[in-house]
């Protein structure tokens, strides 16, 4: 008969590693004491890796999504170093508190033993006690496991056992990620460094489209991308179908090579677009990828990046990426950031870059500059089967999805608020979408009609419109687009209108997650983009692609779809080639070797 063991292969966590760059810079762990990062749980069973808010938490955690049916139990092994009585915390939140009991509950068994309490029970990340387990020598060598209560999007990064009763682990973000690191005996440090011709941070459409260009030229390119496939939005993992245009020959070449459009969102045919994708950068002998790996952290020496440290979340292990020129594709502009860019946030003015048009008033551009941007959606379906079937009650999920009724998913269903940040923040908003997801759906279930409904696909990872946008030597503006202005410089054309969003609650409606559209045509038909929008103003070694690209909240309206940014990205490829060939800079391209650059972008 077989046994839990069967369902798991040894791994043992030191052999993660490596050898250190800086051994003196490795933290001690606490004698006796046992951590799990859930990260690092040998079969994750139903549950799955979220990474996206790594860098906005300082971890990831396992999360129980299956859509109002318990998942199957996340199973490793635990190794304690002696008989005794061990203290158990669980790092964990209640992600919805209230009224009503927490929708994302778990168990942590030993050796199949529940521990004695439900976790997921405790409003916001942090360490919930569990109470104290037995030891004994038969039970040294032992497992644990992950035991979802509810379907409903539990959350777990980390279990500690420890022999001392006040040894609590620490809460804040800085303070966590060492002690993490000690208890699991990795460095602080980078364990292997590596050498490229151009980092790509980022593997959505833009960053892919930049990598294969670069390839196409010669170059040795790295792609850091935070998920295990490749593809940002268009991704089987969130299933935003492609829009815009693929541009002129050269572009077109590249973008099928990584483009699967789907007739509508949420379609399974992105599924598809992922194995092009993976296939299309296989086969670039050039490129190498490095998946579950966001940057965490950089260096620099004046005004130029020297290197970025991306963590492999599954192992714990961090290397360090140099090179001469690096690509901010990562959407929300965190190279960027962490570089000391000014970037921009929010809807400007609009009197500040006259984009202020009548007929819809401050819905396009306020009269004061706020925080206001496009929002974040979630992608949901379902399916009409011959049996009838039930779908838990979700109260939890009632204050959001009040008496919405829908069977699938749109556009249309984005959630932005003023006092929420699309990075910050990132986390609730997802969250927030949950809810409108489960509740509008068991509002479907109580019409005689869908009887036999069941959800089908819900996305866990969010589809981002916009956040941050990186500060170039020119800011594109809605007023660009509109106006169809040509520049000398231009690399990237569009002809998919302006189209700003903003939430339907703002003119009244109950429900703050369906949002629509404004439309406007530019004057000549296309837009065009600059070259001198896709590198950073304050960083001489920065390119920036894709939707944290140098432009004002109304520039970002038409581009920001993923073709527009895989252009982008196409640019910016081939000019990393040129830096190269002439040891300059992405400023000194504009500067010296525009004309040579137009030409490889089929724009000369």
């Amino acid at each position: 008969m077989k046994t839990r063991r069967d369902f798991i292969k040894t791994t043992a966590l030191s052999s993660l590693a490596g050898t250190a760059l800086v051994e003196a810079n490795t933290p001690e762990k606490t004698e006796d004491s046992i951590f799990i990062e859930a990260a690092q749980f040998v079969n994750q069973g139903g549950w799955k890796l979220d990474t996206q808010f790594h860098n906005t938490h300082g971890f990831s955690y396992l999360l129980a999504h299956g859509m109002g049916d318990p998942v199957a139990n996340a199973i490793t092994d635990v190794h304690f170093a002696k008989p005794g009585t061990y203290h158990v915390w669980v790092h964990t939140m209640d992600w919805c508190p209230g009224d009503w009991k927490s929708p994302g509950r778990f168990n942590v068994l030993v050796e199949m033993q529940s521990v004695g309490t439900e976790f997921g029970t405790e409003e916001g990340w942090g360490w919930q006690y569990g109470g104290t387990i037995e030891v004994t020598e038969k039970t040294l060598d032992s497992f644990a496991e992950l035991q979802d209560l509810t379907g409903f999007e539990g959350r777990c990064s980390g279990i500690y056992f420890t022999p001392k009763e006040d040894d609590k682990p620490p809460a804040e973000k800085d303070a966590l990620i060492h002690w993490r690191r000690a208890q699991l005996g990795l460095p602080m440090g980078p364990s292997e460094e590596l050498e490229f011709d151009f980092v790509v941070v980022g593997g959505g459409m833009t960053g892919c489209g930049a990598a294969l260009a670069a390839e196409e030229r010669g170059l040795k390119v790295a792609v850091l991308h935070n998920r295990p496939v490749l593809g940002g939005n268009a991704s089987g993992e969130i299933r935003v179908h492609t829009e815009g245009i693929y541009g002129n020959e050269i572009s077109t070449r590249i973008l099928e090579r990584i483009d699967r459009s789907a007739k509508g969102n949420g379609h399974a045919i992105a599924l598809l677009g992922d194995r092009k994708r993976h296939d299309a950068i296989k086969e670039a002998k050039g490129i190498t990828t490095y998946l579950m790996s966001p940057v965490i952290s950089l260096e620099k020496e004046g005004k130029r990046i020297v290197s970025v440290d991306a963590l492999e979340i599954p192992g714990g292990k961090i290397r360090r990426f140099k090179a001469p020129v690096f690509l901010d594709s990562t959407g929300d502009g965190w190279i960027g950031a962490m570089s000391g860019c000014e970037y921009r946030y929010g809807r400007e003015s609009k009197h500040e870059f006259d984009e202020g048009w009548d007929k819809h008033g401050d819905l396009w551009s306020p009269e004061d500059e706020d925080n206001r941007v496009m929002g974040t959606s979630v992608m949901w379906n379902s399916k009409m089967t011959d049996q009838p079937s039930r779908f838990p009650e979700v109260p939890w999920a009632k204050p959001v999805a009040r008496n919405c009724v829908e069977t699938e998913g749109k556009w249309q269903w984005e959630y932005s608020h003023n006092d929420l940040h699309q990075i910050d923040d990132a986390e609730a908003i997802r969250d927030h979408m949950f809810r409108a997801v489960y509740g509008t759906f068991a509002n479907a279930k109580r019409l005689p009609q869908n009887a036999n409904l069941e959800l089908h696909w819900v996305a866990f990872v969010g589809g981002k419109r916009e956040s941050r946008r990186i500060v170039g030597d020119h800011l594109f503006t809605g007023r660009d687009a509109a106006d169809s202005v040509e520049f000398e410089d231009t690399v990237v054309t569009e002809k998919r209108h302006i189209d700003s969003h903003y939430q339907e609650k703002l003119t009244g409606s109950p429900l703050d997650f369906i949002s629509k559209a404004l439309f406007l045509a530019p004057v000549n038909k296309y837009y065009h983009i600059p070259y001198r929008s896709l590198y950073a103003r304050d960083v001489d070694n920065l390119f920036i692609a894709g939707r944290c690209f140098s432009c004002t909240h109304i520039g970002l309206a038409g581009p920001r779809v993923m073709l527009t940014c895989g252009q982008m990205g196409i640019a910016t490829g081939y000019a990393a080639f040129l830096c190269k060939e002439h040891d300059t800079t992405p400023r000194g391209i504009y500067q010296s070797h525009l004309q040579a650059l137009k030409k490889l972008c089929g724009y000369a």
